[in-house]
């Protein structure tokens, strides 16, 4: 199956014609998805702010078969992930806090989460992120980062949006710095990649991928 039809099959599985509709421009879009597919390894999978589990779905459509676990604070989109994991193996969604210690020994995927916490909560989540990736495991962050370019400003504007429609049920916005991000993993030694992913949209993102290997060796 190619990723095209991946995604198509599910956007498909959304019963509701707004998510199916927001779930295939999401895949359309946002180069995300085949980012984390891209740098994803061989252990099992924790996805800290799954939504409504895009990001698994489009996983095991595209071949990872390893045990992947979601936790959003957001009872209702937790609701509509877990009825539609039901139909895959190993998939399992949980209401939680980003701010909870992060399990260990399983590879961690973020994508847009950071920047609905204060600075002290954003080094506390990566420092938890950081402390659980065991040895071959890997940490993928997405977020915008704040440097005061016409990226960032249009991403804060449409996060601002999304923020006011109620879609995201966040208390603040507070984009992380780059070096905020990553200081946690330069001190434990991870390998580093840290890639623009704009994809077709006005948008500040970048792509952080961090790796223990197991040598302890930092690679960048």
């Amino acid at each position: 199956m190619t990723r095209s039809e991946a995604a198509k099959r599910v956007a498909q599985r959304y019963e509701n014609r707004f998510l199916r509709g927001y779930v295939k421009a999401k895949l359309q879009s946002d180069p995300v998805y085949d980012a984390a597919l891209d740098h994803i390894g061989h252990l099992p999978l924790f996805d800290l702010g799954c939504g409504v589990g895009i990001l698994e779905f489009y996983l095991r459509e595209t071949g990872f078969t390893q045990p992947i676990l979601g936790v959003d604070h957001d009872a209702k989109k937790v609701l509509v992930a877990n009825q539609i994991g039901s139909a895959y193996r190993d998939i399992e969604f949980i209401v939680g806090d980003a701010r909870s210690p992060i399990p260990h020994g399983m590879s961690v995927a973020a994508l847009d989460v950071l920047h609905y916490f204060r600075d002290e909560e954003q080094s506390k989540i990566v420092e938890s992120i950081a402390a659980a990736i065991p040895e071959g495991g890997v940490a993928i962050i997405r977020d915008a980062v704040r440097d005061g370019s016409l990226r960032y400003r249009l991403t804060a504007i449409q996060e601002s949006f999304s923020r006011a429609i109620r879609w995201l049920k966040a208390e603040r916005l507070n984009f992380p710095t780059r070096e905020r991000i990553v200081a946690p993993f330069h001190a434990r030694g991870f390998s580093e990649k840290v890639l623009p992913l704009w994809g077709r949209t006005p948008y500040n993102n970048y792509l952080f991928v961090f790796r223990r290997d197991s040598s302890g060796t930092t690679k960048r």
